[in-house]
Parts: structure tokens; sequence; C-alpha cells
């Protein structure tokens, strides 16, 4: 929030639809599963940081699993657990994970998995995340993991350009409105 810095995010999502409204953000999902994908920013990368691949696996899981977090909607995930760690390159980290979270409907834990792929943009303070997952038996046995592990293959995240637009429109009517012409 000091310096702030525009991103250019893309992914391709072979299955999942982009979804619209008020309650989502960049998410691409299938809505009688609720499996899908959706992007994530991390808090400010420490400064003493020498690559993404150093950090530990808290620093992206705070994002996702803390109370106000994307898969506390019920009540916090249990079960979470990093099945694998895989550095893509200095400034890209991939995660598989797995944990349990509250079903509204039924109210009982459902186990779900998940990959999770970091990149840091050159000269930005905040990892990019994009995330996806669903249950953990659609997982395998539906073929959800090709489908998300092709969507997190498309994933980019780069600086935008320079540009003179600024990130908030600037009030230049000084208080004064026409609502005639």
């Amino acid at each position: 929030k000091e310096n702030p810095r525009l991103v250019l995010a893309s992914f391709e999502s072979p299955k999942y639809r982009l979804e619209k409204g008020p309650v989502f953000d960049v998410e691409c999902r299938d809505s009688k599963t609720g499996d899908g994908v959706f992007l994530a920013v991390t808090k400010k990368v420490p400064s003493d940081a020498q690559k993404l691949a150093d950090l530990p696996n808290s620093f992206f899981l705070e994002r996702l699993f803390d109370p106000t977090g994307r898969f506390s909607f019920y009540g916090p995930p249990t079960d979470i657990k990093v099945k694998k760690r895989v550095p893509l390159s200095n400034d890209r980290v991939q995660l598989e994970l797995s944990f349990s979270n509250l079903s509204q409907s039924t109210n009982a834990e459902i186990p779900r998995k998940a990959l999770l792929v970091a990149t840091l943009p050159p000269g930005t303070d905040n990892a990019v995340m994009l995330v996806g997952s669903a249950t953990a038996t659609r997982w395998n046995k539906q073929g959800a993991d090709a489908v998300i592990q092709q969507t997190m293959e498309s994933f980019r995240a780069i600086p935008a350009p320079k540009s003179n637009l600024k990130l908030r429109a600037k009030d230049r009517t000084n208080g004064q409105y026409d609502f005639f012409n």
C-alpha cells in the first residue's frame, strides 16, 4: 500500500467459467460443485527474502486459511497439510495441499485438495497466487486434478507497463456536480 504497483495476471481455465457479481473476485468455478480457481495476493514479501522459493509454506497459507480467508467462510479449515512443494524458479513456487472445510448444507467437514502457484512479479512487494481446489473425491476420480494443473501451468503475473493513469480516480469537480448536462 505504500508503493502500489499494478500487475497483469492471466490464466486459462479450460473447464471452469468466469464468475461475475459482487461476491466474486477473479474466479473461475463450477457453480454446481464449487471446484475452481481464483487469484489471491499475499502480504508484503519480507525485504530480506532472497527468492520466493525460500519463503516458508506458512507465508502462502496464511492468506488462504486465516479467519477471514477464502476457505474459512463457515469456520476455519482443519487438517491442513502441504503434501508437496515444488520450486518452479526463484520467483515461482507450487504447493500441493490437502485440508477439510465445513459444509454449510451438511454441517460436515469435506476433504479438499488444492494446488497453489505463487509468483513474484519483478519490482513488486507482494506475491500473486493462483489457487485451484476441488473435493478430494473429484480430485483424482473425476479428473479435477488434471484440469487444475493445466490451469496452473498457464498462470502468469507480470508488472503492468508504466502509465500515467492513476490507481484511484481524482475528484476534479471541486464538490460541484452538474447532473443535467
